[in-house]
C-alpha cells in the first residue's frame, strides 16, 4: 500500500496541499484554495478545504496518509499587523536590576504597531504575592500572561506555579522557559511576552485544524512547520507558537534540501510580490538569531532574506528609462499580467502613470484594455518576451501578447520592445544579486560549486537572468510552484535544547543530547533514525543540540530500499559529475560513500542523500576499535592557533544513523559522544567516520 505525506503551505493568498509518495518522493496529487483569513475558523478553514478536496479529487484514502505537516505565516503577520493579544508581564523574583530586565519597554512591531505590554512584580512564588500580581494585570484587561524569573531556566517552579494560576484564572500563560533554556532575563523575556501575545490566535487555530484531521479519520498526529525547517505537534505549538515564525520561507529551503538534494546553494522563492533569499551551506540551510521589531529574540531561524521585487513587480519609469521595478505588485494593483493575456486583448490598451497606494509616486505603468480591464508589463512579461521561461515553467505566458504590451509602453520612454524588457529584468536582477553576493559572502560559500535554485511560481520569471547576470549555475526547482508544501511534506521533527555552561564536560554534552533525542522521539519521531548534532560556542559558554528525524509512521511507509544503481545516479547528480567519475567506499549496511575529486555524498538505502561534505577524510572500522581510531585521527587532524585549537568536524557512520559531532571542543567530549552514540552494538559491527579539517 502506497503510504503518502501530506504538506500544507498557508500563503497570503492561496493555500497549496500536496501528496508525496513517503518512499520515492514523487508528486501524487495538489490542490489550491483560497486563504482564509476572514472566516469564521481563521487560516484553518481553508487549510482543511484543501485537505479535504485533495482527498476528494485524488481518490486518497486517509488510511494512506502517514503523515500531514503545514506551514503557516499566521504568527509573523500576527505580529507585523498588530494582531496580538493583550499581554502582561509577571516578574517573579530578582532585585532592582532583575525587575529592570523583567519589564519589557513597547517597542514597534512594524510602523504603526506597537506592543506594549503591561508589567506587574511578584516578590516570590507564594500564592498570595502571585494572586496580587495576576490581579494587577486582570485590571489592566490583559488576554495573556508571560510569566519570567531570574535563573529561570535553572529552577522552572516559580515559573511554572505562575502559569497555573494564570490558567485556572482562564487566561492564556507562557514562561520564559518555555521558549528558551538560554540565560539572558531581558531576551528571554521579551521572546516570552512575543510568544503570549499569538499564543490565543495560533492555540486556537492548531487545535481547529488538529480536530478537522481527526474528523476526516486521518490517524496521523498533525504537525506545524517551524521557523528553522523542521516541524513540531500541536501540543509544542500550543507551549511555543513563536517557533513558527517564518515557516513560510523555511518550508521553502527544506523543499530545496529535501526535493531537490542542494549541496551549496542560494535559494530563491519568487512570488508575485517578493523573493526570499537563503542560503544553502554542505546541504544545511543558514540560521541566524530572529530579531522582532529590531530586538533580539531567543529564536533561531533561517536566514531568509525578503526583498520586494517578484515575477510580478511593476515597473517604474521615468521620461527616457526604467528608475525601478516594484516593491508594488501587479496582485496588489489589480492588474493582470500581460503575458498571461492575449494579443487581441491587449491591442489598442491605453498606457496610464498611476500610483498603487496613497503613499506611492504617480511613475508606476499600467495599460487600460479597451474593456476596461486592467494589465501591466512585469519580468514574468520581460522574460517570457526575451525567452528566459522554459516550456512547462509555471512562469510560462505568451510571449507575442507580451510583445504587444511592452510596444504600447515603448512608445513612452523611447526604447524598443526588448530593450525595455531587458533593462526591466536588469533592474530586478541588480536587486537580487546584491542579496545573493551578501549571501555568499557571509557563510563562505565558493562560486564554482554554487547554483542558484529557483523555487515559487515566478521562479522562471527572474532566476535565469540573475544567473546568467552572476555567471552562477541555475536550476527551477521541479514542482516549483509547490516547492513549500513539497518541503512541508517532507519535513522531519525537530527540537531544540540549548544550555548555557561554562567548560562543559562530556557528560554534560551527553544530558544535552539526549534531551534533545528524547523531545523528538516524543514528538513522533523514529528512535532509531534520530540524528543529533551538537554544537558548542565556547566564547558563549553555549550548548546547542538539535534532533531530528522522520515520524515512526512514515518510516514503517518507507522501507523499501533502492538498488545500487539508482543510489549511485543520485550521488552523481548531487556531485553534478557522470557516474564514471563517482568511487563507492562501502560505510554501513545502510549507508554509502560516493566519491569525486574533493567532494562527497552519503546515500541511505532509500537513495537519499544524507550528509555532503568536502575536504573530508573517510575511515573504517568496527564498533571495538572506534575509540582507539577515533582517538589517533582526532589529535591527528587538530589544529592549532593563536586563538587556541579546533578539532576536526566529525562524523559517525553506523547502521542507518550518522552521528554529527562537528561542533565539540576537546577529543574527550568526541569520544564519550561516540560511546554513548553506538552504546549497544557489537564489536565486529563496520562503521565509518568523517573528519574535515578546521582552522583555529
Amino acid at each position: 500500500m502506497t503510504k503518502l505525506r501530506l504538506g500544507v503551505d498557508v500563503g497570503g493568498t492561496f493555500t497549496d496541499v500536496v501528496a508525496i509518495d513517503a518512499r520515492t518522493r514523487a508528486l501524487v496529487a495538489r490542490v489550491k484554495v483560497p486563504t482564509t483569513h476572514d472566516a469564521p475558523q481563521g487560516v484553518a478553514e481553508g487549510i482543511v478545504t484543501g485537505i479535504e478536496r485533495l482527498l476528494r479529487e485524488s481518490g486518497v484514502a486517509p488510511d494512506d496518509v502517514a503523515f500531514i505537516a503545514h506551514s503557516t505565516t499566521q504568527a509573523t503577520n500576527a505580529l507585523l499587523e498588530g494582531d496580538v493579544a493583550r499581554v502582561g508581564v509577571l516578574g517573579i523574583g530578582g532585585g532592582w536590576l532583575a525587575r529592570r530586565h523583567l519589564r519589557v519597554a513597547p517597542f514597534d512591531l512594524a510602523p504603526g504597531v506597537t506592543f506594549a505590554p503591561s508589567f506587574a512584580h511578584a516578590r516570590g512564588a507564594d500564592a498570595a504575592q502571585l494572586e496580587r500580581a495576576l490581579d494587577e494585570l486582570a485590571r489592566g484587561g490583559v488576554e495573556a500572561v508571560a510569566a519570567s524569573a531570574p535563573f529561570g531556566v535553572d529552577d522552572a517552579r516559580a515559573e511554572s506555579v505562575a502559569l497555573e494560576r494564570a490558567q485556572a484564572r482562564g487566561l492564556f500563560a507562557t514562561s520564559g522557559h518555555d521558549v528558551t533554556t538560554m540565560y539572558g532575563l531581558r531576551a528571554r523575556t521579551r521572546t516570552a511576552a512575543l510568544n503570549a501575545a499569538i499564543l490565543p490566535k495560533m492555540l486556537r487555530t492548531a487545535r481547529m485544524t488538529a480536530d478537522a484531521v481527526r474528523r476526516a479519520a486521518i490517524s496521523a498526529p498533525l504537525m506545524i512547520m517551524r521557523s528553522d525547517g523542521g516541524v513540531m505537534d500541536v501540543r509544542e505549538v500550543e507551549r511555543r507558537p513563536i517557533l513558527t515564525m517564518l515557516s513560510g520561507p523555511a518550508a521553502g529551503v527544506a523543499g530545496a534540501l529535501l526535493y531537490e538534494n542542494v549541496t551549496d546553494a542560494v535559494f530563491l522563492e519568487v512570488g508575485g510580490t517578493s523573493v526570499d533569499c537563503s542560503a544553502i551551506r554542505a546541504g544545511t540551510p543558514q540560521m541566524r538569531p530572529a530579531q522582532v521589531g529590531g530586538h533580539r529574540t531567543m529564536l533561531r531561524t533561517i536566514d531568509s532574506r525578503t526583498l520586494g521585487v517578484a515575477g510580478g513587480s511593476i515597473p517604474r519609469l521615468s521620461a527616457h528609462a526604467v528608475t525601478d521595478v516594484g516593491p508594488r505588485s501587479a496582485h496588489i494593483a489589480g492588474c493582470a499580467y500581460a503575458s498571461f493575456l492575449t494579443a487581441d486583448e491587449l491591442a489598442g490598451a491605453a498606457v496610464e502613470r498611476f500610483a498603487p497606494s496613497a503613499h506611492d509616486p504617480n511613475d508606476y505603468v499600467r495599460l487600460r484594455l479597451r474593456d476596461g480591464r486592467l494589465a501591466t508589463i512585469t519580468p514574468t512579461c520581460a522574460s517570457n518576451l526575451l525567452g528566459y521561461v522554459p516550456e512547462g515553467a509555471f512562469a510560462r505566458g505568451d510571449a507575442e501578447a507580451a510583445r504587444v504590451a511592452f510596444e504600447l509602453v515603448c512608445g513612452e520612454i523611447g526604447l524598443d520592445a526588448r530593450e525595455l524588457a531587458r533593462e526591466m529584468l536588469t533592474v530586478a536582477a541588480r536587486k537580487v544579486r546584491a542579496c545573493v553576493e551578501a549571501l555568499i559572502a557571509e557563510y563562505g560559500l565558493e562560486r564554482e560549486t554554487l547554483v542558484l535554485v529557483g523555487g515559487g511560481g515566478g521562479a522562471a520569471a527572474l532566476v535565469p537572468f540573475v544567473a546568467e547576470l552572476m555567471e552562477i549555475e541555475h536550476r527551477i526547482a521541479r514542482d516549483a510552484e509547490v516547492i513549500s508544501p513539497i518541503g512541508v511534506a517532507l519535513a522531519l521533527v525537530r527540537d531544540v535544547v540549548e544550555r548555557t555552561i561554562v567548560d562543559p564536560t562530556p557528560a554534560d554534552i551527553g544530558r544535552i543530547r539526549r534531551e534533545a533525542a528524547d523531545r523528538v522521539i516524543a514528538a513522533g519521531a523514529a528512535p532509531d533514525r534520530v540524528d543529533v548534532v551538537v554544537e558548542i560556542d565556547a566564547q558563549r559558554n553555549r550548548v546547542r543540540a538539535t534532533a531530528s528525524g522522520a515520524t515512526a509512521m512514515v518510516e514503517r511507509a518507507a522501507r523499501e530500499a533502492a538498488g545500487e544503481d539508482e543510489r549511485h545516479a543520485v550521488a552523481a547528480r548531487s556531485l553534478r559529475v557522470e557516474t564514471e567519475r563517482v568511487d563507492r567506499i562501502d560505510a554501513t549496511a545502510s549507508l554509502t560513500i560516493y566519491q569525486c575529486a574533493r567532494d562527497l555524498r552519503v546515500v541511505d538505502e532509500r537513495a537519499v542523500v544524507r550528509l555532503a561534505l568536502r575536504d573530508a577524510v573517510v575511515r573504517r572500522a568496527n564498533v571495538g576499535a572506534l575509540e582507539r581510531a577515533l582517538r589517533e585521527t582526532l589529535e591527528a587532524q587538530t589544529s592549532f592557533g593563536d586563538v587556541g585549537r579546533a578539532l576536526p568536524a566529525l562524523y559517525v557512520l553506523h547502521g542507518g544513523r550518522i552521528a554529527d559531532f562537528s561542533g565539540l571542543a576537546s577529543v574527550d567530549q568526541a569520544l564519550e559522544l561516540a560511546r554513548e552514540e553506538i552504546a549497544g552494538r557489537l564489536d565486529d559491527e563496520p562503521l565509518a567516520f568523517l573528519t574535515v579539517a578546521r582552522s583555529a
